[in-house]
């Protein structure tokens, strides 16, 4: 075998194939998957302080063999609930928009996949970040366009809002497909931490340098790559292994 194709092989279908034998399915219908409160987010009657979090869980059905959906979940000072933001591809072909608002609770299993906290701020200075991500929110350019590969999807929108808001330093997950589609077909910008920066070709190929997610290599929306900030190997499917 060629060299060439033997390292592909090896650094991004492998790793796909491990993800494909090891991913927990219960079998369940999506209207029958686990939706429930997970007790990830602080209960709101006893956190008066500002939250907001972002989380990850593992896509529904095969699309869980490459990657994770990702939302962001916010709750203001002295507020009574939090509001959750993500992109939905489900009916979008009908007429529905993409961007849904408290669809599900702030931190509930994602259709049977129980999810990760990838951020979470508190207190001081939250409230203003909040008003910062909710207006990329509304300045989120396919809000009523959804596409599973290479996106826009979910992690295209939360990918958007942390680049808006850079000061979150957002490091997602390498197996969040489509965060790499860059809006406008645009190829050159800053990586989603705000920390460094990526080239993408419309999410097919492209390669990123930043602080918070290190090296990263994209080939078909999968990537491979290094953490320097907090030593781990991004796998394809299987996502970040830290030392």
């Amino acid at each position: 075998m060629h060299p060439v194709l033997a390292l592909i092989l090896l650094l991004y279908v492998v790793p796909v194939g491990v993800s494909a034998a090891t991913l927990q399915r219960d079998g369940e219908p999506w209207y029958r998957a686990r939706r429930d409160p997970t007790g990830l987010a602080p209960d709101p009657a006893k956190t008066p302080e500002a939250v907001l979090q972002v989380y990850s869980a593992p896509a529904f059905s095969w699309r869980g063999i490459f990657s994770v959906h990702t939302w962001i979940s916010v709750k203001r000072s002295g507020a009574a609930d939090y509001t959750r933001y993500e992109v939905v591809g489900w009916g979008v072909d009908q007429g529905a928009p993409a961007v849904r608002i408290n669809r599900l609770g702030p931190d509930s299993y994602w259709y049977g996949g129980y999810p990760t906290i990838l951020l979470d701020r508190r207190g001081d200075g939250v409230d203003a970040l909040i008003e910062r991500v909710e207006q990329a929110v509304a300045r989120y350019p396919y809000p009523d366009r959804y596409r599973t590969w290479p996106g826009p999807n979910s992690n295209t929108f939360t990918a958007f809002v942390a680049r808006e808001v850079p000061e979150l330093r957002l490091e997602l997950p390498p197996n969040a497909v489509g965060k790499d589609f860059l809006p406008g077909g645009a190829l050159f910008a800053s990586a989603p931490s705000g920390t460094g920066y990526q080239l993408s070709l419309f999410g097919l190929a492209g390669v990123m340098l930043a602080a918070e997610e290190g090296i990263e290599l994209s080939v078909l929306g999968l990537t491979f790559g290094i953490g320097v900030n907090g030593p781990a190997l991004k796998l394809p499917g299987i996502g970040r292994i830290g030392f």
